[in-house]
């Protein structure tokens, strides 16, 4: 069973960085494919970014592109979220999702995901 623990929120004001991570207890990580959301107030959740098994291959919502950079280490079970350039439209409640690989997925679509984590919330201000 996968069980996902996102850290690092924070506030921050506009033109900082912030990194999150997420740790993923269950298995078999290496076949997942694993992504950020984020939902705001009067937001649908968006799709931020997300990265394949295998080739690792990334996918990022073009209002994040040059901004955020997502990786993963599957030694450590773990991806993160590096965020800079932050403005207050990225300010919400960011979500770490999980789903185990198939072909032709929407990786930015978050009906593709069959886990969640709980969210952790960043705030970034003028």
């Amino acid at each position: 069973q996968i069980q996902l623990v996102e850290s690092g929120g924070d506030s921050v004001q506009a033109g900082g960085s912030l990194r999150l991570s997420c740790v993923d207890s269950g298995s078999p990580w290496s076949d997942n494919v694993m992504a950020w959301f984020r939902s705001g107030v009067g937001k649908e959740r968006e799709g931020v970014a997300a990265i394949l098994p295998g080739s690792g291959s990334k996918y990022y919502a073009d209002s994040v592109k040059g901004r955020f950079t997502i990786s993963r280490n599957n030694r450590k079970n773990q991806i993160d979220l590096q965020m800079s350039s932050l403005n207050p439209e990225d300010t919400g409640t960011y979500y770490c999702a999980a789903v185990r690989y198939q072909y032709g997925g929407n990786w930015l679509n978050a009906d593709q995901y069959t886990s969640w984590g709980q969210g952790i919330r960043v705030t970034v201000s003028l």
